[in-house]
Formats: structure tokens, C-alpha cells, sequence
């Protein structure tokens, strides 16, 4: 996933990726555990989520506690704003895939938002069996959100 860009803003220093409304959505989504859009599918082994974002709309802030892995159904690209300040932007090629793992109490808090012309969709894969327990999904924290939001 070739990095486009790698901004290591820290909050006050970043005012276009750090409105008051996306500090108070980081706040509000500490503990959101829906990492996709759509969760597809879910046994005692994994959770299956479908992501696809037109042009300027974004998956808000959720948290990453387990070990999991992502696939780039259609390339483009996108900005994701971290837990930590940071803003970094991707392009994404079709099949990229990237694996992940968290140890016992660490975990990524982040959004993602199509910054491109075209749509883009992922697939997550999330392992149960990780060192940290799976977080509750609240039914009411899910859909899309414009760019802005």
C-alpha cells in the first residue's frame, strides 16, 4: 500500500483533519467496535465486513482490538485521521491485502475516507481467537458519513 502522503500532525496542528465535530466523533467512537460497514458474516472463528465508500463519504471512527486482515476489492484512495493525530493517505491497488496484529491491551483507533474520483470497497476479516476480547457492536453505530462530518 504505497503511502502517498504521511502527515504526523498532532491535533492542534492539523486544523483541516481536526474539526471540533471529528475531535467529538473520536471522543464518542472509543470503544466502536464495527471496523466495517456491513458485518457479513460472524461465527465463533470470525467477523466478516464488507466496506464500500463512494467519493467523499467515510466509515467513521471504530476501534481495532483484533487480529484481522483487509483485502482492496477496487483500488483508489483515501485518508485515514488516527487515535494519535496522525493523518496518513493511501492508494489502494485492486487485491492488496494487509495483515494485522495486536497484542494483549494494545489496539488503533482510526476513520477512513474516499479522497479519490471512484468508489472503493474492502473486505475485513477479524479473528475472535486474538489476545484481546472482541468488542461489543452497538447496532446504532453504523453507516456512512460524508466527508465533513
Amino acid at each position: 500500500m504505497p503511502l502517498t502522503d504521511v502527515k504526523a500532525h498532532t491535533f492542534a496542528e492539523a486544523p483541516d483533519d481536526w474539526t471540533e465535530a471529528a475531535l467529538r466523533e473520536l471522543e464518542a467512537n472509543q470503544f466502536n467496535g464495527r471496523v466495517g460497514q456491513q458485518l457479513v458474516s460472524e461465527t465463533h472463528l470470525v467477523r466478516v465486513w464488507m466496506i464500500h465508500l463512494e467519493s467523499g463519504e467515510r466509515l467513521p471512527f471504530h476501534r481495532h482490538v483484533l487480529d484481522y486482515f483487509w483485502t482492496a476489492l477496487l483500488p483508489g484512495k483515501a485518508r485515514s485521521r488516527y487515535g494519535d493525530g496522525s493523518v496518513r493517505l493511501y492508494e489502494y491497488e485492486r487485491g492488496e491485502t494487509l495483515h494485522l496484529s495486536y497484542s494483549g491491551g494494545s489496539s488503533m483507533v482510526h476513520d477512513l475516507t474516499n479522497i479519490g474520483d471512484t468508489p472503493i470497497a474492502f473486505v475485513t476479516v477479524e479473528f475472535i481467537d486474538s489476545p484481546n476480547r472482541p468488542l461489543e457492536l452497538d447496532a446504532a453505530t453504523t453507516g456512512r458519513l460524508k466527508s465533513g462530518d
